[in-house]
């Protein structure tokens, strides 16, 4: 969660919606960050985990509802389905998976803030007190950036944070290579393994007692990594 202004990802490919969009959450608040393609939502949501997404189900390059179930994989808060479509079905089906509301397009800005204040208020409720993640010797403050290892700074590369942060956001959950290699390096880079396997080999050295027995970060064989919860 962001420590000033809430942030809203707005994942739409109209440019217009941004135009108008992006300055009410301004005026109302909220940081609004942007993403024009299913892609490159779900990099945002992993990067910034923001407080809040609004989500198009009408998207260039897949369809909404597979960027909703793939965003409840790993993200927790609250996604608005914002969509000209008026079949009944697609309603349901978006919120079966996991969307939080649902608005129609064309649609008002204060009918989408007041829901978008309610969605808040509600996670809100079911928030656990931010803090630094602390297993073992090893403290995790994704808000500042600080790493510590038995009270001692840990000097990480932007790589290895955002790695470390995308895992460090869901304890003892698998996060599957694909998630975290287009979260850090982009969609160009979904398949290229070897990247991650030499960042979470440099954070382990770091932060683990024996990297050559990893306890921090479990690797699932096959599948991708999970930090101890």
């Amino acid at each position: 969660m962001s420590a000033a202004r809430p942030a809203i990802l707005v994942i739409d490919d109209e440019p217009q919606i941004h135009r108008f969009l992006s300055p009410a959450l301004d005026a109302a608040g909220y940081e609004p960050k942007q993403a024009a393609s299913g892609q490159e939502g779900l990099r945002g949501i992993a990067l910034w985990n923001p407080d809040a997404v609004v989500l198009d189900l009408g998207l260039p390059d897949m369809d909404g509802k597979d960027v909703l179930k793939r965003a409840r994989e790993f993200y927790a808060g609250p996604i608005i389905v914002l969509s000209a479509r008026e079949r009944e079905a697609e309603k349901i089906a978006a919120l079966d998976l996991g969307a939080n509301d649902y608005v129609e397009k064309p649609f008002g800005v204060g009918e989408l803030l007041a829901r978008l204040r309610a969605s808040l208020r509600q996670a809100a409720h079911r928030e656990a007190p931010n803090g630094p993640i602390v297993i073992g010797d090893v403290s995790i403050d994704l808000e500042n950036r600080r790493i510590l290892r038995a009270d001692e700074p840990v000097r990480l590369t932007p790589k290895e944070f955002e790695v470390l942060a995308m895992l460090a956001r869901h304890p003892g959950k698998v996060i599957g290579h694909r998630d975290l290699l287009t979260a850090v390096w982009g969609v160009a880079h979904a398949e290229d393994t070897q990247y991650l396997r030499v960042v979470v080999g440099q954070i382990r050295h770091k932060l683990e007692r024996d990297p050559g027995l990893p306890r921090l970060i479990e690797t699932e064989p096959g599948i991708g990594y999970r930090l101890s919860g």
